[in-house]
């Protein structure tokens, strides 16, 4: 199989692994805002909202196992189309309308479709943008960062709306999360706006289109051990970072009883120190070996962040301020380098970058939504066992959810890029630090 062939020129070439500068570092990253608010809001509230109107923790993981299966599928699919046809931005501004349209009737079906193909168009793009390694990280890097942000902010809109709006009924429940879909949408839409006026199609891609083999079969990736190993890392985090996600609230309030205060706070600190992490990372000169150190670092904190949260007694619940610190750390180091190795994988096979990142989501949605049907099935009939009586220590689902399966998905992903060859690549810093003026 002959690989793809971008066509440009001597000068052209210069440009398209010269450094990005921080406009436009920044517009990209803006772009899966709405995204990012409305999944958090599916993975921190879908669960306890639809617990609290009356459904049992089984049926509540099926409707989330259905929208993951919905939007599995949607991403290979829509991935294929936009190998075939381009135009990111079109896509992705479909996708943000369908996303726009659905979500306020409460996580409608549509809405996973509209989420896969604004994921798909934004996460390939990358590759199209530049093939200079160290921006294609600051480009992750920055939508992490983002993302963190649009989960600050939803935590503020919740924060807003249960403080005006009290829930005595059934109607008044539906009445909060409805209103909180609302904002979010608000919100998420602005920044779309800013990120289709600020980011120009990818020259790349364009470029691309006008040669003869633009697109890559999916056996030229099923081919490579790399594809095989960057899949299973990225899957892995995604485990970590969601399921931990979906169970750090009910963790907080039910088993180390905290303050009802600490449910939003904690989240906040983890969200902030990614924050900082992810923008910090952007300065870094990046190649394969320092992808899988600091993926390495990331996963060994999270290893040791799960084992004290399942160690953790209520009686110095106040610790976990402390772990969400570390976890927050731990979450950007591992999200972006194993977003980034998808790049890495990708290098200049444009022709298929959709693809690979459309495939790598399926399998994403499938194990995030089998592991918390899995998790949830057993969340009304797992015994609280008591080791210590004293300390009021126990073992339950949501404990296991946000420690022990962050901790064993951590350690595996860890041993995998461990063994993973990643090519070197171009060490050059961004045109303008973020940092420093």
């Amino acid at each position: 199989m002959t690989s793809s062939v971008i066509v440009v020129g001597g000068d052209e070439e210069d440009l398209s692994t010269k450094p990005l500068g921080r406009l436009s570092v920044f517009y990209y990253g803006v772009g899966h805002m709405l995204n990012d608010i409305t999944a958090s809001c599916w993975f921190t509230y879908l669960l306890l909202f639809l617990t609290q109107i009356g459904l049992s923790p089984r049926d509540a993981a099926i409707v989330m196992l259905s929208g993951q299966v919905a939007d599995g599928f949607a991403t290979i699919f829509i991935g294929e189309l936009i190998d075939r046809f381009g135009h990111f931005k079109i896509w992705h501004a479909a996708g943000s309308a369908l996303v726009a349209i659905s979500f306020s009737s409460v996580f409608g079906a549509i809405f996973n479709i509209g989420w896969a193909a604004t994921q798909v168009s934004h996460m390939a793009m990358v590759n199209c943008i530049t093939l200079n390694s160290t921006s294609r990280v600051a480009l992750t890097s920055s939508r992490n960062a983002f993302s963190m942000v649009a989960n600050l902010g939803l935590y503020a809109i919740a924060l807003v709306v249960f403080g005006v709006s009290k829930a005595g009924t059934k109607e008044n429940t539906e009445t909060q999360y409805r209103w909180i879909a609302y904002s979010s949408i608000t919100v998420g839409c602005c920044f779309v706006v800013i990120f289709l006026m600020g980011t120009k199609e990818p020259r790349l891609r364009i470029n691309l289109k006008e040669t003869s083999r633009s697109r890559i079969p999916w056996s030229y990736w099923f081919r490579k051990i790399l594809y095989y190993q960057v899949a299973m890392v990225y899957l892995l985090t995604r485990l970590v970072l969601n399921v931990s996600q979906a169970y750090l609230a009910f963790f907080v309030i039910d088993d180390l009883q905290m303050a009802q205060s600490a449910k939003a706070l904690i989240p906040a600190i983890i969200y902030i120190c990614s924050f900082v992490v992810s923008v910090m990372l952007q300065e870094i000169p990046w190649n394969g070996k320092r992808l899988k150190a600091y993926y390495c670092a990331g996963g060994i904190i999270w290893i040791f962040c799960g084992v004290s949260i399942l160690l953790l007694p209520r009686s110095i619940s106040s610790f976990m301020y402390a772990i969400s610190v570390f976890i927050g750390i731990a979450n950007a180091l591992v999200l972006v380098t194993a977003i980034s190795m998808q790049s890495v994988l990708v290098g200049s096979e444009l022709g298929g970058c959709a693809f690979v990142c459309g495939s790598l989501s399926f399998l994403d949605k499938m194990s995030c939504g089998l592991a918390l049907y899995v998790l949830q099935s057993h969340q009304s009939a797992s015994p609280k066992v008591d080791v210590n009586i004293k300390q009021n220590f126990n073992f339950s689902v949501t404990r296991y959810g946000l420690g022990l399966v962050p901790a064993v998905c951590s350690l595996i992903g860890v041993v995998v890029t461990y063994f993973m060859e990643l090519d070197s690549t171009i060490l050059k810093p961004l045109c303008q630090p973020l940092l420093l003026e």
